[in-house]
């Protein structure tokens, strides 16, 4: 019986092992809830289940600002998202609020209640252009990429900025001190030219090196292990047009696609189809390269369509392996008298049919995550 448990003892550490060489994909010394949060997405993409997200959830929503326990997704489908969504813009300057007026304290409480809860935690990063100052979209100042690589005039204040980000990153703890796992999707829509990092502002080899050297920083110079990286582009023709500035498969975590039905593709027809398409060749891609594929940003601004979440988005997306999908926010009425939601609140003309997607069985608020028990 001692030289079974002897045995047995040991093939569980072989396999323990095993199972974090397999699962520690950018990071092999990341932390243990870190590594558990990316066993079981890489299994959830396996299964048929999908973690719903919705960018800025808790701090605000259609009519509404800052209210404790407020959740526009909560208030409609009973109970908040399983993965939040947040931004780091303007953490890089050392300012108290981000690119969308938030205070960064809230941010920091939120991401522990997220976490505490069982759900999940993702930033996006909209970086001002460390050449002008100026914000992401302002894609002057020359090629920037270059300019803030290793060797570049601007690399310096560019290494400032990751070490501002870094310390929030590092500051996402508990009363304990256990770090918060975090999804970061840093430079999404890589192949659109709206930000500085686009497309036609730098060659794919200096965005490859951009990606590389600022993962590199992150997780070995400031020592970041609770970071999971999603690297996303926006729409793409084929697995080629995808793959063009990918930085390798062993500087990223998870990959995705970002989508809107506006611009070209306003009718549901037309979206489904492009929708398709791409989460068609995202789950090949997926595959071949062993990531975990996700819809890392969504929306129909407004969803005039009653039925769209089921009809539209639920019908087109169910064939595929999505781990999590991310609507974007509910910034109500805009300054210029614009409505933007992107996902209904109480009374909107989809918010029955929303309650019906996420009641499909395949699509998993905050609660539902908890019981996977997504972290040890």
């Amino acid at each position: 019986m001692k030289l079974f448990n002897s045995v047995l003892s040991c093939f569980c550490i072989i396999c323990g092992l095993m199972i974090q060489e397999l699962y520690a994909q950018v990071d092999k010394h990341c932390t243990a809830e870190t590594r558990s949060l990316y066993v079981h997405l890489k299994q959830m993409s396996n299964r048929g289940k999908m973690l719903f997200g919705h960018q800025d959830d808790v701090y605000y929503g259609v009519g509404w600002a800052y209210v404790p326990g407020r959740s526009d997704v909560r208030e409609v489908a009973g109970d908040y998202p399983a993965l939040l969504g947040g931004d780091l813009s303007s953490v890089e300057l050392g300012d108290s609020l981000n690119i969308d007026h938030v205070p960064f304290r809230l941010i920091r409480q939120a991401a522990i209640e997220q976490f505490q809860a069982g759900g999940v935690v993702t930033f996006s990063w909209h970086m001002h252009n460390p050449v002008t100052g100026s914000s992401a979209w302002d894609t002057t100042g020359g090629n920037v990429v270059a300019a803030i690589l290793p060797g570049g005039r601007d690399h310096a204040l560019y290494v400032q900025y990751l070490q501002r980000g870094g310390a929030f990153l590092n500051s996402l703890k508990t009363s304990t001190g256990k770090q918060i796992p975090v999804i970061l999707r840093l430079f999404h829509e890589l192949n659109g030219n709206w930000f500085w990092w686009g497309r036609s502002h730098c060659t794919a080899a200096e965005m490859k090196a951009l990606w590389q050297f600022t993962v590199q920083y992150l997780r070995d110079s400031l020592h970041l292990h609770h970071l999971l990286f999603a690297w996303n582009t926006d729409r793409f023709a084929d697995a080629d047009a995808y793959l063009e500035r990918y930085p390798g498969d062993a500087w990223t975590d998870i990959i995705g696609f970002d989508i809107y039905q506006a611009y070209d593709i306003t009718s549901n027809q037309a979206f489904s189809y492009q929708l398709s398409h791409m989460c068609h060749l995202l789950d090949s891609i997926a595959i071949s390269h062993d990531k975990i594929p996700a819809l890392t940003e969504f929306g129909y601004n407004t969803i005039p369509d009653s039925s769209w979440w089921t009809q539209v988005l639920g019908a087109t997306i169910k064939p595929y392996h999505l781990a999590y999908l991310l609507a974007w926010r509910n910034a109500g009425k805009e300054a210029n008298g614009r409505q933007e939601f992107y996902v209904p609140y109480p009374g909107q003309i989809s918010a029955d049919d929303f309650r019906q997607f996420v009641a499909s069985g395949r699509i998993l608020l905050r609660k539902q995550a908890a019981m996977l028990h997504l972290y040890p």
